[in-house]
């Protein structure tokens, strides 16, 4: 491996001379001797590229791969085409992630347009950005975007993911401004609640659809009550789910945001991920972040550009709206490219196949002696259950037969079936949960 530093020896001696001074150690001559560093750091000697290869795959030996996967909580498995892969690794879209000088970055930038473009589709918004970290500071994002000096309250409904509460609760803390959470009846958003929480104070309200425990919240008749008490909308979407739901611009939504994992991500250990975040065109300068637009060369040809962006996003932190100006350029080509290659037909059938083997599997589970299904009403593929043994029990279970099974949660476990996972896998695991609960009895 080559030095990190690329200037030779002599060159380095010439730049020194040209500031007055024979080494680099004169460049610290006004720090205090006793905090220099006089011993060397003790790194262990460098290894070869094999040894390295082969301490790498010990450790990774000592995960635990489930060859079933029945949790989702935020992270979801689902197919990816090859292609998806092999293009996103060329070489072209390994470029630096700051496309300022737009005449050195048109593909990439044209990358993240196509990729706005398709967020739009998908949520039917009329704008979209270049996406930021994750689908919890999106939701975050979404409520800074909502704010107003007279209006300091946040509303977020209890059915929403806890990690995406916390990371609301901590933007709002640092901002000044109060969550407060609107509590859930039967698995959903209470509605009467809502209606009551809504005082004059209230900026927005955000609730995830399908929610954390699979249900379809009634999206258009929460948008309009929020509306109505001149509040904004905030909508959290599964991406796979909006495949085949009514769109959030449908049920009234000012802004749209979700984790983008599902479009081509593997579940890769928590990341990276990306957050993608859409707006009507009302909203379209609060959003944070990138914004790439389509224009027009001197000659006339077509070219991509950043746009509607406000410098203090960048320079002057004290006074920007939203400290995030990077995105997850990969990750969201990444998206495009999976949402292409998919189509709207692959993608609906992706999202039909996941909600009717979760639909099957929970029929299954229903079938069980003492096993409890709460979810009721619509529901995607998502769903709790309830058992009459420890929930860690059943669990174990099926892990020592190579299923990773749901998540345990406060009423039971909450289930997520793919399009991945087939029906002899779900009769498995199934058999095992009865085999279980039936040695309890």
């Amino acid at each position: 491996m080559g030095q990190y530093i690329p200037s030779t020896k002599e060159e380095q001696q010439e730049m020194l001379a040209a500031v007055g001074v024979d080494s680099v150690a004169a460049f610290y001559e006004n720090v205090p001797d006793s905090v220099l560093l006089k011993e060397s750091l003790h790194i262990p000697a460098g290894k070869s590229e094999l040894e390295v290869r082969q301490t790498m795959e010990a450790m990774s030996r000592q995960n635990k791969v489930f060859g079933t996967i029945l949790r989702g909580a935020g992270a979801y498995q689902h197919y990816i085409p090859s292609i998806v892969k092999y293009i996103t690794a060329k070489e072209e879209f390994v470029t630096a992630y700051t496309p300022y000088q737009a005449e050195m970055s048109q593909g990439i930038l044209q990358s993240i347009f196509e990729y706005q473009t398709m967020i739009c589709d998908l949520t039917g918004m009329d704008t979209s950005n270049a996406s930021v970290y994750d689908g919890a500071s999106a939701a975050a994002e979404a409520i800074a975007m909502c704010r107003e000096r007279k209006r300091t309250v946040a509303l977020a409904s209890a059915t929403t993911h806890p990690d995406v509460l916390a990371t609301m609760r901590t933007y709002c803390y640092g901002a000044g401004y109060e969550l407060r959470v609107v509590p859930e009846k039967n698995g959903r958003t209470d509605t009467e609640a809502l209606e009551q929480a809504l005082t004059a104070d209230v900026c927005c309200f955000y609730v995830q659809q399908p929610n954390f425990y699979g249900n379809f919240e009634d999206g258009t008749a929460l948008g309009e009550t929020v509306h109505q008490a001149g509040a904004k909308y905030i909508m959290g979407c599964n991406p796979m789910a909006l495949a085949v739901m009514k769109t959030p611009a449908a049920c009234g939504a000012d802004v749209v945001v979700g984790e983008g994992q599902p479009l081509g991500m593997p579940l890769a250990y928590g990341g990276p991920y990306l957050g993608f975040m859409a707006a009507t065109f009302a909203m379209t300068r609060k959003l944070p972040g990138r914004i790439v637009g389509e224009t027009k060369d001197a000659d006339g040809n077509r070219a991509y550009v950043l746009t509607l962006q406000a410098r203090e996003q960048h320079i002057r932190r004290e006074k920007a709206s939203s400290n995030v100006c990077s995105n997850q350029a990969l990750c969201a080509l990444t998206a495009a490219v999976y949402m292409s290659t998919m189509g709207p037909e692959g993608m609906k059938q992706a999202a039909g196949q996941s909600m009717s083997k979760a639909h099957y599997f929970a029929q299954k589970l229903a079938a069980i002696d003492g096993v409890n299904v709460l979810n009721q009403g619509s529901w995607f593929h998502e769903f709790v259950t309830e058992f009459p043994v420890p929930a860690q029990k059943v669990l174990d279970a099926l892990a020592a037969e190579d299923i990773l099974g749901g998540l345990p949660v406060k009423d039971g476990i909450l289930w997520c079936v793919t399009e991945v996972v087939n029906k002899e896998q779900l009769d498995k695991a199934a058999a095992i949960i009865e085999e279980v609960c039936a040695s309890c009895n």
